[in-house]
């Protein structure tokens, strides 16, 4: 039962391969039809209804692509739907959230620095906060500003900045950037359920009834998916943000997140005029490169927490637990001894500026928060100290092993 650590961690292994499989079939799906509506082009002998319509060339042969900008006279017997992707990518990220982040919470939710929470509000928070931005943003959809999209992308912007703001106030920098990203994913997955898709059914039922179909409803999916075109890119940083603390753990976390979008705007920019064009906007790629200076600039801040103020910090419910256990003094000697001269706030090894992800070992009350990484990362397997850094005896190793097992047992 000790090493169902093990199991679960595989179990969030295969969860996140989902994710990044589905992610990816989105993604692609999701930039080929923007680069396809953009590249279409006039041709005097195209079918009544069509739109425009593009050749394209790929593993030896060519392709005819036209589009119907309603809908063609009749409905054709083999029709593609391309929503799987967006739904499995987004259920998938859903379980891993509740896998990493809620039953992982004490380590990688919820930051006693910052707010006093309980694992359980801080799930309802986690969990509740995804909605508010799909309600506010589809509220503005379906309102005037929907004829508006530079304003409306504008005030979503402002949305997600006071959501990275708020994010960062109560949870760890690697859950807030994450949050922001599955915030923003939901509003484009819910673009995908509630919008495109119910448009796309009438548009197929008017069909088969016989109705000319309505054109506002491939306007409105149309706009619903340039939206998802353009937050594309941020929520890819976003995911993969938990790797870097340069990104997640400054002071700053909350506006290198909010500036990531901006980035993503100028280069989904360039792409789609050169794309309906030929010739993308240069300047774009200036601007993106001054955003990201900017970015590494608020990243190297760093944080305001020192060794003392963590020493005097009172250990919580669950690291009390773990600083408990039987085995702990021997442990936590184990990992000053092998872990702390890089996971530190100011760490002495070699040239190093900041703890690898992030993470510090040098209190009581940090070991005790990460006893489940110790008991995975150098106790039953040897990712931990890299070898040319430091070789770690077996029985250190064995002595985290123990006290985790222990305390685990007494729980």
């Amino acid at each position: 039962m000790y090493d169902f650590a093990v199991l679960w961690d595989w179990i969030a292994f295969s969860v996140r391969w989902l994710h990044v499989i589905t992610a990816m079939a989105w993604i692609g799906a999701s930039f080929f039809f923007i680069a396809l509506d953009l590249g279409l082009k006039k041709a005097p002998d195209m079918p009544h209804g069509v739109h425009g319509e593009e050749w394209q060339v790929h593993g030896g042969g060519f392709y005819h692509i036209q589009k119907y900008l309603v809908a063609p006279d009749n409905m054709p017997a083999h029709l593609i739907w391309h929503k799987w992707q967006s739904y499995i990518t987004w259920v998938s990220g859903a379980a891993l959230l509740m896998i990493v982040y809620w039953v992982g919470g004490e380590l990688y939710l919820l930051d006693p620095t910052k707010a006093e929470l309980t694992l359980w509000q801080g799930i309802i928070i986690s969990g509740g906060s995804l909605t508010i931005g799909w309600l506010a943003y589809d509220a503005m959809c379906k309102s005037s500003l929907g004829e508006r999209p530079t304003l409306l992308m504008l005030l979503l912007f402002v949305i997600l900045v006071v959501m990275s703001w708020g994010y960062n106030q109560i949870f760890t920098g690697r859950a807030a950037l994450l949050h922001l990203g599955a915030f923003t994913a939901t509003i484009m997955t819910a673009n995908v359920f509630f919008q495109i898709m119910p448009n796309q059914r009438i548009v197929v039922a008017d069909l088969k009834a016989g109705r000319t179909p309505d054109a506002k409803y491939g306007k409105i999916a149309k706009l619903r998916s340039t939206h998802n075109n353009y937050l594309t890119l941020p929520v890819v940083f976003l995911m993969l943000s938990n790797h870097y603390p340069l990104a997640f753990a400054t002071p700053y976390a909350w506006i290198i997140a909010s500036l990531i979008f901006l980035t993503g705007v100028t280069i989904r920019h360039y792409f789609n005029t050169m794309h309906a064009t030929g010739s993308g906007p240069h300047w774009t790629w200036g601007v993106t490169v001054v955003l990201m200076l900017v970015i590494a600039w608020l990243s190297s801040v760093r944080p305001t927490d020192t060794y003392e103020d963590a020493a005097a910090r009172p250990l919580t419910a669950h690291e009390q637990q773990y600083a408990a256990a039987a085995g702990f003094d021997a442990a936590y000697n184990a990992v000053i001894g092998n872990c702390s001269m890089c996971h530190a706030r100011e760490p002495v090894w070699g040239n190093m500026q900041w703890a690898p992800k992030g993470v510090y070992l040098e209190t009581p009350a940090d070991v005790a928060r990460h006893a489940g990484q110790i008991y995975l990362q150098a106790g039953i397997s040897h990712a931990m100290p890299p070898p040319n850094a430091i070789q770690m005896d077996p029985e250190a190793r064995r002595a985290l092993v123990s006290w985790v097992r222990a305390a685990r047992a007494e729980s």
